[in-house]
């Protein structure tokens, strides 16, 4: 058995690790970008190395900073994680050169199926039928412009080198391509470090599958069952599940026989995932790539075979049999997971960063996570924060209790997905099973929303919480016995007020706070009086009003409350209304601005100023945890002034580039 292990990796699979590692003995040696010093996966290793500064490529992506490292740690072995180093031959060379163990496949694996280009030719030799499209050396814009008219309209670029959404664009028309190249590439390059680019069908009503396939030094090899990730967002796996729903016990035996064969071929020897991608309607299922390293979504898998994939790739790597061969090998119940990403879901999935105020996890499910209270989401790395995983003895029982798990989860500071996650759960297009890579837009068609029938409840239990906040902060406070201050006036007949301002999204709202008699308090606003006891504790809450009693979490820090109620999720900002300095908010808008849709940096500026520019043209390219976004002007004129420059990392909002309308 390997004795210590260096995790090339951080966040929430670099903890995950860790707890196989600590069950095992195995001692654990993290490494740590500056802008991960104080991350969790520092504090849960036994030692940690720094390896450079936040940006990935200069910390992250170094293959020879995660060997100086586990020379100077000792460390015996490197397992890779996902992403980054993962699916790259450069670290598993490097450990045979120094002789450590890779805790992964081969460099020949890695090599032959890590490119997507590969990939194809390798699965067209093994008999496994891709989906059609161009994988050719010649990436010039003419061979794909070319390659895109014999496929046929509407095509999918994609990055060769990597997945996870990076370097993909969906084409619909001629008029799109060179542009969508020149953006793919660009992220192939940030995210992978090579900008080759592959060409497919787009299939436009597809299921996701994938299996799970094992393989030891020995020549054995096994898969462990399918599952279905088809519900995807730009590209990037929302929600998981094995096995797949509704799935024709043909199909299957289809998939699951031609991911071993495939393995098989190229005498695979770690963990790995063959991914297909089987059009609704159709009973053949195409090969898509192969993931040369554990997957993100492998807790499902676990959870219904009862093995821990992380521990048979240590052991593989060791040089172990494999643990189970494949009659040995038993599914049972089902599982679901959710990925909980830093995003703004009601906003087309804008990322979003800061610090994370508080933090409870649900006591029902499985989390496997990568923060706690007091972490800092950057927009330098991917937006996962954890996953949530429920198990059931059958599906409806696992997604209930998914559903119930996320509604109880908080994560109060940046924005998460988890509101849109369980509202995803239980719709029923998922619910029943049903669910294609197109499950978000013909679930949520006008985007999704969050449902918000607490709203001016929360808004109430917040400027109370913040009330307390403030009472407690002054000498002698105390936070729940200086409420009892707005009785300073009951002798004379009458109950002091408090009056605050509450925002939220843009929306500012008058409230007056009152005592009541009964130890009550009376919140009014525009729409009327809400009555409510409040009793809190550190982090939680308990809110009775109107005969309901509701549970919540909260943090208040920076003049903002943020809370969790009901499943509900709120940030809100407070301010006495006596602090509020009149005049409006200085800064500048119009139509001639162009402003940053999310926080970000700025990976070019495209303008100069005095140029003059077109409507739609883009001005500024903005990217933020790995992915890119063109802005583009939204009159004709000329540009006036740019308030950025490449390199600046600027908050959502921020205006970029003024311009200035042409005369009529």
């Amino acid at each position: 058995m390997i004795g210590s292990l260096l995790i090339a990796n951080r966040g929430e699979i670099a903890v995950r690790i860790m707890r196989t590692c600590r069950r095992l003995g195995i001692r654990t040696v993290a490494v740590f970008s500056d802008a991960d010093r104080d991350a969790l996966h520092v504090a849960c290793a036994d030692e940690a190395v720094r390896i450079g500064p936040a940006a990935a490529r200069d910390s992250y992506l170094r293959a020879e900073a995660i060997m100086e490292a586990a020379a100077r740690s000792g460390a015996e072995a490197i397992h890779p994680g996902y992403g980054f180093l993962s699916e790259k031959p450069d670290l598993p060379l490097l450990c045979r050169e120094a002789g450590r163990i890779f805790v992964g496949p081969s460099a020949d694996c890695i090599r032959a199926m890590g490119p997507k280009i590969g990939s194809k030719l390798i699965a067209e030799q093994a008999g496994v039928p891709s989906v059609p499209g161009y994988a050719g050396e010649d990436q010039s814009n003419a061979a794909l412009a070319e390659a895109a008219a014999r496929i046929g309209y509407p095509v999918m670029i994609k990055a060769s080198a990597g997945g996870g959404g990076k370097g993909m664009r969906r084409v619909f028309s001629a008029a799109e391509l060179v542009p969508a190249l020149d953006l793919a590439r660009a992220e192939a390059q940030a995210a992978f470090g090579d900008p080759a680019l592959l060409i497919e069908k787009l299939v436009l009503r597809p299921r996701h599958l994938e299996v799970q396939v094992a393989g030891d030094k020995h020549g054995n090899v096994v898969h462990l069952f399918e599952r279905d990730c088809s519900v995807q967002r730009n590209n990037q796996k929302v929600l998981e599940e094995a096995p797949a729903p509704n799935l024709a016990p043909a199909i299957r035996a289809k998939l699951l026989e031609r991911g071993v064969a495939l393995a098989r071929t190229i005498g695979y020897d770690n963990l790995g995932t063959v991914e297909f991608i089987l059009e609704e309607g159709f009973d053949e299922p195409w090969f898509l790539e192969m993931n040369t390293r554990l997957q993100v979504e492998h807790p499902v898998t676990e959870a219904i075979t009862g093995y821990d994939l992380v521990e048979w790739q240590i052991r593989i790597a060791a040089g172990e049999r494999l643990p189970a061969l494949q009659h040995e090998i038993r599914e049972s119940g089902h599982a679901i997971e959710a990925r909980i990403t830093a995003e703004r879901a009601d906003q087309s999935f804008r990322p979003d960063a800061g610090r994370i105020e508080g933090y409870r996890e649900p006591g029902a499910i499985r989390v496997d996570s990568g923060v706690r209270a007091g972490s800092e989401v950057t927009l330098f790395y991917d937006s996962l924060l954890a996953k949530a995983i429920a198990t059931g003895a059958d599906r409806a029982e696992a997604c209930a209790r998914l559903a119930a798990g996320l509604r109880d989860f908080a994560i109060l500071g940046p924005a998460t997905t988890l509101p849109f996650l369980a509202d995803a759960v239980e719709h029923p297009l998922f619910a029943e099973g049903r669910a294609t890579t197109r499950f978000i837009e013909e679930a949520f068609p006008d985007g999704w929303a969050a449902k918000r029938p607490n709203q001016r409840l929360a808004r109430a239990v917040a400027a109370l919480l913040w009330l307390a906040r403030q009472e407690a902060a002054r000498p002698g406070g105390d936070a729940w016995a200086g409420l009892s201050g707005f009785r300073v006036l009951a002798p004379a007949g009458g109950l002091a007020a408090s009056h605050v301002v509450a925002s939220e999204e843009g929306t500012t709202t008058r409230l007056e706070v009152r005592a009541l008699l009964d130890g009550g308090r009376a919140v009014r606003d525009g729409e009327g009086e809400i009555e409510l006891v409040l009793r809190s504790g550190d982090e939680s809450f308990e809110v009775t009003c109107e005969g309901r009693l509701l549970r919540g979490s909260h943090a208040v820090a920076d003049g903002r409350v943020r809370l969790v109620l009901d499943g509900e999720s709120f940030d809100i900002g407070l301010l006495s209304a006596t602090r509020i300095a009149a005049g409006a908010n200085g800064s500048s808008s119009g139509s001639g601005a162009v402003n940053a849709s999310m926080p970000g940096v700025v990976a070019e500026v495209r303008v100069a100023a005095g140029e003059r520019v077109e409507a739609g043209q883009v001005v500024v390219v903005l990217e933020s945890m790995k992915l890119f976004t063109s802005l583009t002007a939204g009159i004709a004129g000329t540009v006036a002034d740019i308030a950025c420059q490449t390199g600046e990392t600027v908050p959502a909002g921020k205006r970029l580039v003024m311009i200035e309308a042409s005369p009529a």
